[in-house]
């Protein structure tokens, strides 16, 4: 994908499909995730949704760690500034 493609935002089937792997078991995480949407669906890039899917890669209790900042990093999971901005977003409360 050329880099002004992934500033673009994302169709309606890849946010849904986005959404869908975003399930997670906790609830925790779960009101962390519903509530980014919400407020990003609609302006979520490529290269943000890709982001994102790399932090669903975690476990429920890391991503919750994160969220919750009582850790910034997690072991063999690396942080790219992509990664950090979203986590940055779906902290965001305000």
């Amino acid at each position: 994908m050329q880099p002004a493609a992934l500033e673009l935002p994302i169709d309606a089937r890849a946010l849904s499909k986005l959404r869908w792997r975003c399930r997670r078991g906790l609830l925790e995480n779960d009101l962390f995730i519903e509530r980014f949407f919400a407020r990003y669906a609609d302006t979520l890039s490529a290269r943000q949704a890709d982001a994102l899917g790399h932090l669903m890669d975690l476990s429920d209790n890391d991503l919750l760690d994160l969220l919750l900042g009582r850790k910034s990093q997690v072991a063999g999971h690396a942080m790219d500034s992509d990664c950090r901005e979203v986590l940055a977003l779906l902290r965001n409360t305000h």
